[in-house]
């Protein structure tokens, strides 16, 4: 079998991953990863047993498709080098750190036929895998997605770092167009926000609630609920674990009535809810790793021509979605008359992909 030759364009957090797992597939090769900073790259690529490069550009004539895990605000410049050259990509969540770029993004892989798969990795999380088929018509989603900070992606807000995870999910579980988005956010670390609440209503009704913050003090967590038209489901990403409730038949026809009950039914009724009435199914949910899964995805639609799960117009629509959560947010800032607007990240000089001079600073 051929193995594709592949490259990984960051040398951070994820592009650390996404080498190590490369080197793990029997279809694939990874012949170079690139980092401004040398000793990322060096490290990397002694630990990977491939070639470390500190432009990615010498790399775009030798491979057969590569990752980019560089931070968002390089994601365009970066993919659009190697799409250009009709060179299958995966680039990271988000996008790009616009609409715009995500356009041309998109509008590049169609003009070159490339195949352009962006890494919105909870797709492939075992316990949303488990749910999706036994929910059908949400009608209303909750999502909490919060962590303590990590320092990790302080080039963008909270919204592009962890709520547009939330964004993509629900985008690919409701078929419909988005009517209206309101939301707030709080910018306490730097100057995009690191905690957001957004509400955002579809045109067939469905209603969701998503919630994401990087400054918890809490426990992580990564959970998320959808009321369907006949099912409820629960997921927790990070166990990972899903249950569903299938509502009995008198609750779907809407004639069940907890008032209408006599004395000795509602006696214990409470023990017997979530058996007789919503009954809990605990789904079997398998860990995977779920990064894996989706660069296997990421090769197989390289070898066969097929459509990833997660694709580059997924990818778009997602970071379109986040740019109205932001715009709310600004709206409402305005409104209520904050002394310290939330403002886009400045466009850092360096270290990656850029004639500047290196500011010592993670990709990924």
């Amino acid at each position: 079998m051929t193995r594709f030759k592949l490259a990984v364009v960051g040398a951070g957090h994820l592009g650390r991953i996404h080498a190590r797992l490369i080197t793990e597939m029997n279809d694939a090769e990874l012949i170079g990863v690139v980092d401004p900073l040398p000793a990322a790259r060096d490290k990397l690529a002694a630990d990977c047993h491939a070639r470390a490069f500190a432009d990615h550009r010498p790399l775009i004539a030798q491979v057969d498709a590569a990752v980019i895990a560089t931070p968002t605000q390089y994601h365009h410049a970066v993919a659009l080098d190697f799409l250009r050259r009709g060179i299958p990509l995966l680039v990271e969540k988000p996008l790009a750190s616009s609409v715009a770029e995500s356009d041309e993004l998109v509008q590049a892989a169609a003009r070159h036929g490339a195949l352009l798969q962006v890494g919105h990795i909870e797709r492939f999380n075992p316990a949303f895998v488990a749910a999706r088929p036994h929910v059908s018509k949400p009608r209303y989603v909750e999502a909490v997605r919060a962590s303590g900070f990590t320092g990790r992606s302080a080039d963008i807000g909270v919204v592009h770092d962890l709520m547009i995870h939330d964004i993509d999910l629900l985008l690919s579980l409701v078929d419909a167009p988005l009517r209206s988005v309101s939301a707030v956010g709080l910018a306490l670390l730097g100057r995009p926000e690191d905690v957001a609440q957004a509400r955002l209503e579809f045109a067939n009704g469905c209603v969701a609630n998503l919630s994401a913050s990087r400054v918890s003090f809490q426990p992580t967590r990564r959970q998320m609920q959808i009321w369907g038209a006949d099912s409820f489901a629960a997921i927790d990403f990070g166990v990972p674990s899903a249950s569903v409730v299938h509502p009995c038949r008198a609750v779907l026809d809407r004639q069940f009535d907890f008032q209408s009950l006599s004395a000795d039914e509602k006696a214990g009724f409470k023990d017997r809810v979530f058996h007789d009435v919503l009954p809990v199914e605990a789904l079997t949910v398998t860990p995977r790793n779920a990064l894996a899964d989706e660069l296997r995805d990421f090769v197989d639609g390289i070898r066969s021509g097929s459509t990833p799960r997660v694709t580059g117009e997924h990818g778009r629509q997602a970071v379109a979605v986040a740019a109205q959560v932001l715009d709310a947010i600004a709206a409402h800032a305005a409104q209520v008359g904050r002394s310290r607007p939330i403002a886009p990240a400045p466009i850092l000089r360096g270290p990656h992909w850029t004639e500047s001079r290196p500011v010592r600073r993670e990709a990924g």
